[in-house]
């Protein structure tokens, strides 16, 4: 007799299941070692860590280099793969620690490292030719181009933009071909949603000296802003938190998102705790496995609550469904929410009357929200709760003193932050040592009378084994091994890591073994897989050191130049008239910039123009736009960029982020651009590194400008000075009105928008690194940048000739910023912080 019983079949990541839909790997956050834990017992298939530097979350506890072994030993025994997170800039001075940290990681036999910078890409790929890298999201990857760029750079995975739709995505894979060469493709499915492009946000950096490519961001989109059109500030009511977008969740879209084509889901968190972690991570996980299934409802009305309590400054599905301004940030608030319970009917002797549309118990946490949440907020915990009979009318009762009646109103919402029960019913399924969540293993059972019985066992990640049994199959008189026998036996798999998935059994006839020897052969095959799997992954590694990649400077006695950057007609006509080395154009619309070459030619001078920072799929008509005006060359600032203006001369913006002569080398020498803009997280003594390296004549550096801080998908624009969701019905009110965003010290940062209707919020107060620029040119420096935004004709010939005068020697840098009342910086101020305390932010 030859049975062969199926149960529970696993899929691969690539393989289907009965709904048509791919198997995805869900990948969770891990702060710390409860984390982890959190992470496994819930169903992750991958976790990402940070370590104790490079890592783009350094207010999170991280694992150390030394934890590395363990951890992923750990991890391995479950089933589960470790990413560590190498995700900032790398400056030439730390480019030997990097290295240290990368021969680590892949002796430890980490799975993949989360990489942004290309300079550390490179690196990576000289010390070992198989260690997976994954392109971070920090990488701003958007289109094929991009993915093209990581697949040239030796990634084996892409992290997606948040900024990029399904249909996108779709756009994406359907152009980077087909089979086993086209690229894994990753994005974030819930969690903490930034309002800027990850890699171009420099608001941190501007206003505190602290860069989010360094991970320390400071989280400037969750504050306050007043709107200021034209002079005068718009009454947008209760909001004001006009940069903080909802949190992702993409639970509502999800087999959208898997039919996009994307190989992982990322859940954002690694500031988050482990009651976070084990939340999301086991919705998520229940609502794959039921897509693969026949399921027609992947989530249940429990879940969706448990998300919102996890953390939820409202839930939204971000863009995957496309651009809709109106939904994307609610601006009522910054900080999370919960669940909304309902609004103050009236204020009694010794309590509240609420009326509850959702559950509520003693013991839950409330806040109520007078619109204001910058002021402090009223709320505690709930003592009793007494029902009115009148409708969903309930008394609320808190402890004496908890909350401040006088600054409770009639009509507040009223939002549930807190439930304990759920938090303990969270950590039960993580604490202690016990193994919860079991990944399933394929059994194939042989034998026939007078032989052993043979049991082999796969996990479905490449690890077998097999066992036999010490004493001969016997023939059954009774109770023979048939499948349900083997399956009652052979699945009992308690207290390990495994269940049994797929049974297929070819025992020949009716045959017997006693129990005893079946729970033996049992338990082997389990110690043996798991043996198998805490044995470290083994990658290629060089031993040999590696030395920094140098562009020498071919001419000493070049004399330093300085180059402009206008952005209106006005400008470029003060500009034209002192003559600068080079001058680059940014206008709002492409479409002037043909009458700006023909002006800047009649005066004999060349000019270059750049284009918009962000290039999504479909939007090629903006290069072509660009490139009609036939200028004599390009300011390129993205993957695109590098593509369709190959045949161009070129030169590379700051958005490319070369921080290191690694990357320095790589756009120089393999991209064959003029020039390189040197990444603006890089402080006056970082540029000095960075230029012992790197040929000054190959080199600009922008000494004077008003930092562009938050680059942004987000429309303010349309959400705030229109009803419209989009460009389409928008109405266009950037091209009528001057806006600027008042922060909370009064500063007016102004705001503008580019073809592609993307924003950029740039710093109210100019910068300079005037200071510094003699120091420059004595380490071979001989080109820099002058960056106008608003400024007059007068205030732009004015400024430009001081700094013509600073470049040849005739006025010191300290009297010029004086002088323009700049602030004296160049990059940021400091680099990662050293023995801080963890902060209790949370992750944006």
């Amino acid at each position: 007799m030859m049975l062969q019983v199926m149960i529970d079949q696993p899929q691969s990541v690539s393989s289907a299941g009965p709904s048509g839909l791919r198997r995805v790997e869900l990948l969770a956050p891990a702060g710390d070692w409860e984390c982890a834990r959190a992470a496994v017992e819930n169903g992750a298939d991958a976790i990402y860590f940070g370590l104790e530097r490079f890592n783009a979350r350094m207010r999170a506890h991280n694992f150390t280099e030394a934890d590395l072994p363990k951890l992923m030993e750990f991890l391995h025994s479950r089933g589960v793969r470790g990413y560590v997170t190498f995700n900032t800039l790398v400056f030439a001075d730390e480019m030997a620690g990097a290295e240290q940290y990368l021969r680590s990681i892949i002796r430890a036999g980490v799975d993949a490292a989360i990489v942004q910078d290309v300079g550390v890409c490179r690196m990576i790929r000289a010390i070992s030719k198989d260690f997976p890298i994954h392109a971070s999201t920090q990488m701003t990857i958007t289109s094929e181009a991009g993915v093209e760029f990581a697949r040239a750079l030796g990634c084996n995975l892409v992290v997606l933009a948040r900024e990029c739709s399904m249909a996108e995505i779709e756009k994406i894979r359907a152009a980077d071909g087909a089979g086993e060469q086209q690229m894994p493709l990753e994005v974030f499915v819930h969690g903490a949603l930034c309002v800027a492009y990850s890699g171009q946000c420099l608001t941190s950096e501007a206003l505190g000296g602290r860069s989010a490519n360094r991970g320390e961001c400071a989280q400037a989109c969750r504050m306050p802003y007043d709107l200021i059109s034209d002079g005068r500030k718009v009454d947008l009511g209760d909001r004001k938190y006009l940069l903080s977008p909802q949190d992702l969740a993409g639970i509502e879209v999800l087999p959208g998102i898997i039919g996009s084509g994307v190989a992982s889901l990322k859940i954002e968190g690694r500031l988050k705790t482990p009651e976070y972690v084990a939340n999301i991570t086991r919705v998520y996980r229940a609502a794959l496995d039921r897509l693969q299934g026949e399921a027609s409802q992947w989530v249940t009305p429990q879940e969706k609550y448990d998300l919102e309590m996890g953390f939820s400054r409202g839930l939204y599905t971000g863009w995957f469904r496309g651009i809709h301004n109106q939904e994307l940030a609610h601006a009522r608030f910054g900080k999370k929410r919960g669940v909304y319970l309902g609004d103050v009917v009236r204020l009694v002797a010794d309590g509240v009357v609420v009326r509850l549309d959702t559950a509520l118990k003693a013991g839950d946490g409330v806040v109520f929200d007078a619109g204001r949440p910058e002021d402090g907020e009223e709320g505690g915990r709930v003592y009793t709760i007494d029902p009115l009979g009148r409708g969903n009318e309930n008394k609320l009762r808190f402890g004496d003193g908890a909350v401040n009646w006088s600054r409770v109103l009639v009509g507040q919402k009223v939002w549930k932050t807190s439930d304990p029960e759920l938090d303990k019913r969270l950590r039960q399924t993580f604490e202690g040592e016990k193994i919860r969540f079991q990944r399933p293993v394929e059994m194939e059972v042989h034998g026939l009378a007078g032989s052993p019985l043979t049991v082999t066992a796969r996990d479905g990640e490449g690890h077998i084994a097999s066992v036999e049994s010490s004493m001969a199959l016997a023939k059954a008189e009774n109770q023979p091994l048939d499948a349900a026998r083997l399956e009652a036996q052979l699945g009992r798999l308690g207290g390990t890591p495994f269940r049994l998935g797929k049974l297929i059994s070819r025992v020949e006839g009716e045959v017997v073994l006693p129990v005893s020897e079946l729970n033996r052969m049992r338990r082997e095959l389990a110690a043996e897989l798991e043996r198998q799997r805490r044995a470290p992954l083994v990658w290629d590694l060089s031993p040999e050191r590696l030395s920094p990649p140098i562009v020498r400077m071919e001419n000493w006695k070049v004399p330093a130049d300085l180059s402009v950057m206008v952005r209106s007609m006005e400008q470029l006509n003060a500009a034209l008239a002192l003559k600068p080395e080079s001058i680059y154009a940014e206008f709002e619309d492409p479409k002037k910039y043909r009458e700006a070459v023909a002006l800047a030619h009649a005066q004999g001078q060349e000019l270059w123009v750049a284009q918009p920072r962000i290039t999504k799929m479909g939007e090629e008509w903006i290069l072509k736009q660009v490139r009609s005006c036939d200028a004599d060359g390009y300011l390129v600032r993205n993957y695109d960029h590098l593509r369709f203006f190959g045949d161009q001369r070129r030169r590379g913006d700051f958005s490319f982020n070369v921080a290191n002569p690694w990357s320095a080398a790589y756009f120089l020498e393999q991209e064959k651009l003029e020039r390189i803009t040197v990444s603006y997280d890089l402080n006056a003594e970082q540029v000095e590194a960075f230029l012992k390296f790197t040929a000054g004549d190959r080199v600009e550096i922008v000494l004077h400008q008003h930092m562009p801080m938050f680059h942004m998908e987000h429309c303010v624009f349309c959400a705030f000075l229109s009803k419209g969701k989009d460009y389409r019905d928008c109405g266009r009110p950037c091209d009528d009105h001057v806006v600027k965003l008042r922060d909370r010290v009064g500063a007016e940062h102004p705001l503008k928008a580019d073809a592609g209707c993307r924003n950029t919020v740039f710093n109210s107060q100019a910068q300079s690194g005037a200071e510094y620029a003699s120091r420059f040119m004595e380490l071979g420096a001989r080109h820099f940048r002058v960056e106008f935004l608003l400024e007059t004709a007068a205030e732009v010939t004015k400024t430009l000739q001081q700094y013509q005068q600073l470049i040849r020697g005739e006025v010191h840098g300290a009297n010029l910023w004086r002088d323009l009342r700049a602030v004296n910086q160049l990059g940021v101020t400091r680099g990662q912080l050293a023995g801080k305390p963890r902060s209790t932010a949370v992750s944006g």
